[in-house]
């Protein structure tokens, strides 16, 4: 191929004449790649000189992209270095803010709490005596009103008071000489036989264990609750007592429950006619004492004797006849027996004094 013509002032020019050319508007100098560029887009390019070219640009390309690959490697690895930089001082100054504020309150519970507990405390315990202060104060108001109105009451009212005691509690002031816990026995043989009900007994596999049914000792106690009591079949039975000492006989009492506290609701099972007899000596000699009736009503009854014979006796007998209405058994609570140790004084026969004429 023919040779472009070359233009005057080229770069490829050798040089000639010399044309002063301003600084703005003088080229650029060009180098040996440039010039090697230059005369390769002048000549003629071949299959060889095309694929060395390409092999020079890609290899420039190869060049350039490694040393911005390069250059990203470095960019990445000192942005990861402050990055880790600055997470660390991130955790640091984490760490430190929750652990600073709990040595802070450690230091100030051990340099305020104290005496806070300790004034709390005393706190508490002046609100405690003064509710305790407050409760006696209302305790000594209610009785100073209480003795106000004992002061204030008439000796009616008294009498009132001490006559309703005595009708509601147990007014028998004389002393019981068939009381158990001062020696006085039952004479099983001269007894009845205790009433056994099925209700009152306790069994395994047939065999009775035990049973709940009182014995007649019972009677001799002062302890008189509903079931608390003998009963014997029927509604005719008797007890024998031994006194806890030979006695001279005036009274006896008969006690039962009242209707208000039976579980039944009524009085059936109570004793209703009896007889007491007085026995002393081997021969067990009964003398007669007297025929009495129990009102169930009046839940203490105190009967006197009919017959007062001046000596004494070591053991009463309670021979019951009937009672209010049950047909299978009677219910004593409690007997007690009165007297005196020794027989009472005959008071002297005065004579008159005969009329003088």
């Amino acid at each position: 191929m023919p040779r472009s013509p070359r233009r005057p002032g080229d770069s490829c020019d050798p040089p000639g004449d010399v044309v002063h050319v301003p600084r703005e508007m003088r080229p650029r100098r060009i180098t040996q790649r440039g010039r090697n560029i230059c005369r390769m887009a002048d000549e003629p390019l071949s299959n060889t000189t095309w694929i060395a070219c390409l092999a020079c640009f890609l290899r420039t390309q190869a060049h350039q992209v490694l040393f911005n690959t390069c250059r990203c490697r470095l960019l990445f690895h000192k942005l990861m270095e402050k990055t880790g930089v600055l997470v660390l001082c991130a955790f640091g100054f984490w760490v430190f803010s929750m652990h600073l504020p709990s040595k802070l309150e450690v230091w100030q519970d051990d340099s305020i709490n104290s005496p806070l507990q300790s004034l709390r405390m005393y706190q508490e315990k002046v609100r405690h005596h003064t509710g305790e202060i407050q409760d006696l104060r209302g305790n000594i108001n209610q009785l100073i009103a209480k003795l106000q109105e004992m002061e204030a009451m008439s000796d009616e009212q008294k009498m009132a008071q001490k006559i309703m005691k005595m009708i509601q509690g147990d007014y028998i002031e004389k002393p019981d000489f068939a009381l158990k816990s001062i020696g006085a026995t039952i004479d099983f043989e001269q007894t009845s036989a205790t009433y056994n009900q099925d209700k009152a007994r306790s069994y395994w596999n047939w065999i009775r264990l035990w049973n709940y049914a009182q014995p007649p000792d019972v009677i001799l106690e002062p302890n008189v609750t509903p079931g608390n009591c003998w009963a014997f079949a029927g509604d005719r039975g008797q007890v024998t007592i031994r006194l806890a000492q030979k006695v001279c006989l005036s009274n006896l009492t008969l006690q039962h429950i009242p209707k208000t506290i039976s579980l039944s609701g009524s009085l059936d099972t109570a004793p209703k006619d009896f007889v007491i007899y007085g026995m002393e000596g081997s021969s067990r000699e009964e003398v007669f004492l007297g025929a009495f009736q129990f009102q169930p009503e009046n839940i203490i009854q105190m009967f006197q004797l009919q017959n007062q014979p001046p000596r004494t006796f070591g053991a009463v007998k309670v021979k019951i006849s009937s009672n209010w209405g049950n047909p299978r058994f009677t219910c004593l609570y409690r007997v007690r027996v009165h007297g005196s140790v020794t027989p009472p004084r005959e008071q002297p026969h005065t004579p008159a004094h005969p009329e003088r004429d």
